[in-house]
């Protein structure tokens, strides 16, 4: 009996063993398409017969995002994207169900060292360290820089408080700083684990530190936004290490530059690698190359997570890590 065909898009690095060991239940190959109509040839070619796909985020470059449009190129027999990556805002998960299609993300994984990334943030916002390192390599020991803020006493407004919220509350709680949140739907008390929930709006106009930890979907795009700010603290520090699109970046340098917000930690951006100007010119603004996952031991996790998948797929015809949307298919 053939076994099914499951296709790599993009690069294992750290898990290679684990893949190669794939091969007693299916037949491996790594995509060669040069780019989307390449691609989409080929899956009437050599990838007619695959059954699933092993997702990276850097391959949208070849295959663009998975849409209803490159989804119905893809054969009957294509069941299973199995994404390396917690957020999926590269996959339109609609037309995916609506064919049949399972989707499955790293959920969990991402969790810790994301939340490493978003406390370093949010400690160099509020210590305005970044001001410091340019003016230090300028010459000027500890000239120009104005007096920072403790976290201690400060009230953390986490919108979104999945996994890496629920992260982030307990190193943010070390550091003395009072918690609250804003999901669409409130946590059970064991999740929660003592942080308030508030409002939407209460979030914004009682948080010292508003640190973004939303899903993008077209739900969630811009939702900080000008009128958003308008409701904030004056001085609010803002920390995004999500999506860059669920906040509006032009918004966010007008709100720099009128003191509404004070300083800024982001490991993620709209049009990245693209920067907005005002945000690579301004000193009161941290900016990472969207590092919250660039760990060795959280990359190599995050491969075997995929891999796991798409094993479970074949053999039980589930998916360990569905995504939500998907929850009740299986």
């Amino acid at each position: 009996m053939t076994k099914p065909h499951i296709l790599l898009l993009g690069e294992i690095r750290h898990a290679k063993a684990e893949w190669e060991a794939l091969s007693d239940v299916a037949t491996l190959s790594v995509c060669d398409s040069a780019n989307r109509e390449e691609f989409i040839k080929d899956l009437k070619g050599k990838y007619s017969d695959v059954v699933a796909v092993y997702r990276t985020f850097t391959s949208v470059a070849i295959t663009g995002r998975f849409d209803a449009e490159l989804l119905k190129e893809f054969p009957s027999t294509f069941k299973y994207i199995c994404h390396n990556g917690a957020g999926y805002d590269q996959i339109d998960v609609a037309p995916c169900t609506d064919r049949g299609i399972h989707v499955s993300n790293c959920p969990s994984t991402v969790d810790d060292a994301t939340a490493d990334v978003n406390m370093f943030l949010i400690l160099g916002a509020l210590r305005n360290f970044n001001g410091a390192m340019v003016n230090l390599r300028k010459g000027n020991w500890n000239a120009g820089v104005p007096l920072s803020n403790d976290p201690d006493g400060k009230v953390l407004g986490i919108l979104g408080m999945g996994g890496i919220g629920r992260a982030l509350k307990k190193r943010a709680e070390a550091f003395g700083m009072t918690v609250q949140y804003y999901n669409r739907k409130e946590l059970s008390p064991e999740l929660a684990a003592g942080a308030k929930y508030v409002s939407f709006d209460e979030l914004l106009a009682t948080s010292d530190v508003l640190s973004l930890n939303l899903p993008l979907n077209p739900n969630t795009r811009h939702t900080i936004n000008k009128e958003a700010f308008e409701k904030m603290k004056d001085g609010i520090v803002i920390v995004n290490t999500a999506r860059g699109a669920v906040m509006d970046e032009a918004a966010l340098v007008d709100a720099l530059e009128s003191g509404k917000v004070k300083n800024v930690g982001l490991d993620v951006f709209e049009a990245e690698p693209k920067i907005h100007p005002g945000l690579m010119s301004n000193e009161k603004v941290i900016l990472l190359p969207h590092m919250g996952t660039l760990t060795y031991e959280t990359q190599k996790k995050m491969e075997v997570q995929v891999i796991d998948n798409i094993r479970a797929a074949l053999t039980t015809a589930k998916l360990n890590t569905i995504v939500p949307e998907q929850a009740g298919l299986q």
